[in-house]
C-alpha cells in the first residue's frame, strides 16, 4: 500500500524571510489526517534567506536531523556546540532531557535549503547530545548511503530510534530496491528531480508512506536527489 503526499498539499509558513513546506502538522499548520507516519513527526522543507535563521529557542525529548541541500546552515546550543552544516552534511540533534538551539543562514548573498526532520525517540529523558557527519556525492550515487541508524553503523549518524535513513543521488534512468523485512514500513522523501515508486510518480517536494510491501523500486526520471526511511 502507497500513500502519497503531494508537494501542493504540503502546509505552508511564509514569514518573509522563511518559506517552510511541511510534510506533516506543524506549527500553525494542522491537518487529522497527517501528524505523522510511524515514528516521524516532522519533515519541513525549509528555504531561509542570508543573513536570517531561527533564534535560540528550546527543545525536549525529540530526534531531530537536519540534512542540507544547498547552502550552509551554521548551528549553536546549550551543549557548547558551534558547528555549520553544509550540502552533504547530516547533523543529528537528541535533545532529551531539553536543549536550547539556534540555526541561521551565515551567508550575505546565498539562501539556505535544507530538510528539517523529527523522530519520537525510542524512550523520553535521554542525556541530550550531538552529531554530525558529511556523505559525500561519491558514496551517495546511484545506491542507497546508510546516513541515520539505530547503532550508528558505516559511519552513519546514531539516531536513538529504531529507523535506517538512506540518502541517494540518482542519475536518469538508474534504478534501486529496497527490500523491507516482515513488519517494516517506508518513507520515501523526494527532494530534488522526479522519480517512479513502482508505477507512481513522484515529483520534488513529494513524499510517499509505504505499507504493506515486500520491497519498494525508484527509478529516476531525471537527475534526482531521495531520502528514504525504513521504520518499525
Amino acid at each position: 500500500m502507497i500513500a502519497i503526499t503531494r508537494n501542493d498539499e504540503r502546509g505552508l509558513t511564509r514569514i518573509g524571510w522563511l518559506d517552510s513546506r511541511h510534510t506533516f502538522s506543524f506549527g500553525d499548520y494542522y491537518d487529522p489526517e497527517r501528524r505523522g507516519f510511524r515514528t516521524l513527526r516532522v519533515i519541513n522543507e525549509d528555504r531561509v534567506r542570508p543573513g536570517h535563521g531561527f533564534d535560540t529557542h528550546p527543545h525536549r525529548d525529540m530526534e531531530i536531523l537536519s540534512y542540507v541541500l544547498d547552502g550552509a546552515l551554521a548551528h549553536e546550543d546549550s551543549m557548547g556546540n558551534g558547528s555549520t552544516i553544509r550540502r552533504g552534511d547530516v547533523q543529528r540533534m537528541s535533545a532529551g532531557t531539553g536543549v536550547l538551539h539556534s540555526e541561521y543562514n551565515p551567508s550575505r548573498d546565498e539562501p539556505t535549503h535544507f530538510l528539517q526532520i523529527w523522530l519520537l525517540p525510542a524512550r523520553r529523558g535521554l542525556e541530550p547530545s550531538y552529531e554530525q557527519k558529511h556523505f559525500t556525492d561519491e558514496e551517495r550515487r546511484n545506491q542507497l548511503r546508510l546516513v541515520a541508524s539505530p547503532t550508528g553503523q558505516d559511519g552513519a549518524v546514531k539516531v536513538h530510534q529504531d529507523v535506517l535513513l538512506y540518502s541517494a543521488l540518482l542519475d536518469e534512468g538508474a534504478a534501486l530496491e529496497k527490500r523491507l523485512g516482515a513488519g517494516r514500513h517506508a518513507w520515501l522523501q523526494v527532494a530534488r528531480g522526479a522519480v517512479l515508486l513502482g508505477h507512481e510518480r513522484l515529483a520534488a517536494g513529494d513524499g510517499a508512506a509505504v505499507s504493506e510491501e515486500e520491497a519498494l523500486t525508484v527509478r529516476a526520471l531525471t537527475p534526482s536527489e531521495i531520502l528514504l526511511f525504513d521504520l518499525g
